[in-house]
């Protein structure tokens, strides 16, 4: 680890210690004055310090679930989303604590008030935090190698990301290897995007050698790789990679969670449910329900249920394409439900019914799997499992993500899936559901096209 990676590494271990301590400092007067006199048996000095480990402990696990310490790595509008959402989830799991010790349920009022403060603080910290962090530490000197032709849609990428890479020069492959290998040494750091194999190795070598830190790019392989068995059968060490990643008790334990979760979600989300029938219905008359035919394990066909946000008969051209911003299709209570993604609701019966699961690669129209097949045999891959209401590619992409890109995202998941990693990804997803950018359209006349980087 260079100076300056060890130098952010104990800024971010200072900056995050602050807000996890001011945070349940703010708390703790709060349990001390209000809740602690009120159980049946008050605490004293060495249980008011367990209480405070236990709130630290679970505010902790939160913040690293929902990425709220992610100094210099999000923006602040997300890193207000990741620790306030990392707050609400620790607070309710106090309160229930509390209820415990209680043996009744307290007013809520206290922990309420408490929690605004907080809120107080986590957006003075994240100021403070990220504006420190931008002085100390600027963005980092990039050269990027790209393959293929589309470097403007790479560089159109790290603009998202200003404060964290400025790209200082761009060489294409097509340059002489020589040249690259030259570069190496000016900047802090080279990013790798789509280049063939070959090259890749030299120019990984070179940035090795010269203690330059490297970012990739995968190919598709290499996320099929990443996922794979460390074995030690010989001196020499191997990768094991299954044909079927998901073991049989595994699907059992996910399927089982996907029809106790699904029933409840159903009763608890029904007058929601039956309010956006009303309303779609009220709308234009139309139908409430969408139905369109996708796909799920093993290319398997379904029918798929959500609630009409368009107009109907959107697609009476037979011709599949993706909403793009400022659709007219989108009837006005069609943008409201997809906006805040009520329209999906219905497809908890498809959950109930098996064709889905909860956690799962985004299920597609046969057209479009066939069409992107064609371009990129690998989009099948993704079919290895059922398709999700929710899954990897739609909480750390876009709607308008390109479909090579969600493929990645869609083969990490199935390549490194455990029970774990679904529960994780159905709690990121209620945060995702309040950043409105993963839901935008794609650009008026993109279409839907592959756009895609060629894997080598």
């Amino acid at each position: 680890m260079n100076h300056k990676q060890f130098q952010k590494r104990v800024y971010l271990f200072f900056t995050s210690l602050l807000i996890l301590a001011v945070e349940t400092g703010i708390i703790f007067y709060v349990w001390f004055w209000h809740y602690n006199t009120g159980i049946p048996k008050a605490f004293y000095f060495w249980g008011h310090v367990f209480i405070a480990v236990v709130y630290m402990a679970m505010l902790l696990f939160s913040s690293f679930m929902f990425g709220g310490l992610k100094i210099g790595s999000f923006r602040m509008i997300e890193l207000t989303l990741s620790q306030g959402f990392a707050t609400l989830v620790t607070n309710i799991l106090f309160y229930a604590i509390i209820c415990l010790l209680a043996y009744r349920f307290p007013t809520l009022i206290p922990l309420i008030l408490g929690m605004l403060v907080q809120c107080v603080a986590i957006g003075v910290w994240i100021i403070a935090s990220t504006l420190g962090y931008r002085a100390l530490f600027p963005p980092i000197d990039v050269l990027l190698v790209y393959g293929g032709s589309r470097q403007d849609i790479i560089l159109e990428k790290f603009k998202t990301r200003r404060h964290q890479f400025t790209v200082t020069k761009s060489l294409s492959v097509k340059e002489d290897i020589g040249m690259i290998e030259e570069e190496i040494p000016k900047h802090e750091a080279v990013m790798l995007w789509d280049i063939p194999n070959e090259i890749r190795n030299t120019v990984f070598k070179s940035c090795y050698e010269n203690d330059v830190d490297i970012y990739v790019s995968p190919k598709i392989m290499d996320i099929v790789l990443k996922g794979s068995q460390n074995l030690h059968l010989f001196d020499t060490p191997l990768l094991f990679t299954k044909s079927d990643p998901i073991e049989a008790e595994q699907r059992m334990i996910k399927r089982a969670f996907d029809i106790i979760f699904s029933l409840i979600m159903i009763v608890i989300t029904s007058p929601i449910m039956l309010v956006t029938a009303i309303c779609v219905k009220a709308c234009d008359g139309g139908s409430v329900f969408y139905k369109q035919v996708r796909c799920t394990k093993g290319n398997r066909e379904f029918e798929i249920i959500k609630f009409r946000s368009m107009i109907e008969a959107a697609e009476e051209d037979g011709k599949a394409r993706l909403a793009s911003r400022n659709d007219d299709r989108i009837t006005p209570v069609g943008a409201v439900i997809r906006k805040i993604r009520v329209d999906e609701l219905p497809q908890l019966f498809n959950v109930l019914k098996g064709d889905m699961s909860f956690v799962g690669p985004r299920p597609e129209r046969p057209k479009m799997i066939e069409d992107f097949t064609k371009e990129m045999p690998e989009f099948s891959y993704r079919t290895k499992v059922a398709a999700g209401i929710t899954g990897y590619a739609q909480v750390y992409g876009k709607y308008n993500t390109r479909p090579y890109d969600k493929l990645k995202l869609d083969l990490y998941y199935i390549e490194n899936f455990s029970i774990w990693l679904d529960l994780r990804l159905l709690i990121l997803t209620v945060k995702t559901l309040f950043m409105t950018w993963s839901a935008e359209g794609v650009a008026e006349g993109a279409g839907v096209t592959l756009e895609g980087d060629e894997d080598e």
